[in-house]
């Protein structure tokens, strides 16, 4: 049996399916489902496409897992928290289950360059069981999981308090930090608004400079994402970002967008959300056989970066697959996560050598840590 490729995922909400959705994520896929089949709450019931076992089938030992918690004050066209505190409590509930998925064994935090080659190291060089499944592995006891590695980062900065709350969250772990999310934040705005990024917003920025946060620059609307370039001289990637022009709206990054990040040195993570896909898509109303909307669409997303890049070093996978949308906004082919397996084989055909693929499936955002953390 042929070992399936690595895999980095450098975006899940894990934790808000936890506590919003009200997912244990130790579930099956099929149990998840039955379980939610009749529910209405959200749009994505029954149609989910992520939880730990279909990770490990799929051999994605390492991601990204976010906390979100927005700040929606009287009047917010978006939902939210009606308090900066409020939201920042809600982050911290998120914070708790990722701890109790560690005591329980199923992940483990990745803080610093030594923990991410350890784990690595666990992932890549331990042998397979004897029926060639990579992601079980021998205890004193009995067969256990290994678990799954997170880097731990905030998608909007709205439920920072103070400054002294970045800080603190920290020291808890936090490695990564978007400002933005959709519509106007108490730092900077994001999707579908634009506005220069607020004083508060530079001064934000600055102090996660100073702490060696990641400035993730996703969801940063046009004026912000500019201004935070130009303020901002540490390390940044874009977790879940596609390309403009193969679908067009100001969700995704215009060319002038990405060739900044490679300039910057930065990794673009592809997404697998159709309406960041393809262009013409209706929310809610769409579905992807209207486009017979195939996994290897994402192929020309990648090809579009490497072209503008010169290299394959500058992209890798960040699908947001539980970002609030199951398999009624996804591939036709994608019915989990782990069917991102498909994925060598089709960017070999297009020409792409076994050393590109590793670096999109994993190696791209590794290396890029490894510098940030040296």
């Amino acid at each position: 049996m042929t070992t399936p490729t690595f895999i980095f995922d450098v975006h899940l909400d894990l934790s808000m399916n936890a506590l919003e959705w009200n997912r244990d994520l130790r579930w099956s896929q099929e149990k998840i489902r039955r379980w939610e089949q009749n529910m209405k709450d959200k749009v994505d019931r029954g149609n989910t496409t992520v939880c730990f076992p279909e990770m490990r089938r799929g051999n994605i030992g390492l991601c990204v897992g976010t906390q979100i918690g927005r700040y929606s004050p009287y009047f917010h066209r978006l939902p939210g928290w009606s308090s900066p505190e409020q939201a920042w409590a809600q982050t911290q509930g998120q914070l708790a289950w990722y701890r109790a998925m560690e005591e329980a064994g199923e992940l483990v935090q990745i803080r610093t360059k030594a923990q991410l080659e350890a784990h690595l190291d666990l992932w890549l060089k331990s042998p397979p069981c004897d029926d060639g499944t990579p992601y079980i592995v021998e205890s004193k006891k009995k067969p256990t999981h290994r678990p799954i590695g997170y880097i731990l980062s905030l998608e909007g900065a709205d439920s920072m308090i103070t400054l002294k709350h970045l800080e603190r969250s920290y020291a808890d772990g936090l490695r990564a930090l978007g400002p933005a999310h959709y519509g106007p934040g108490r730092y900077a705005h994001g999707t579908d608004s634009d506005e220069p990024l607020s004083p508060q917003g530079k001064e934000l920025i600055k102090e996660m400079e100073r702490l060696g946060i990641i400035l993730d620059v996703t969801h940063l609307c046009d004026s912000a994402f500019w201004d935070a370039l130009d303020c901002y001289s540490g390390p940044l990637w874009a977790s879940h970002q596609n390309c403009r022009t193969l679908a067009p709206w100001n969700r995704q990054f215009a060319d002038d967008q990405i060739k900044a990040v490679i300039e910057r040195g930065g990794v673009l993570g592809m997404a697998f959300d159709a309406i960041m896909m393809i262009p013409g898509w209706t929310h809610l109303r769409s579905k992807p056989s209207d486009f017979q909307l195939k996994i290897e669409r994402i192929c020309e997303h990648i090809d579009h970066i490497c072209q503008m890049a010169g290299n394959a070093k500058h992209v890798g996978i960040g699908t947001d697959l539980d970002g609030g949308y199951g398999t009624e906004q996804t591939p036709m082919d994608m019915n989990s996560i782990a069917d991102l397996q498909s994925l060598p084989a089709l960017l070999t055909k297009r020409g792409y050598s076994a050393a590109d693929i590793e670096g999109i499936m994993y190696r791209n955002f590794v290396d890029f840590l490894r510098k940030t953390w040296k």
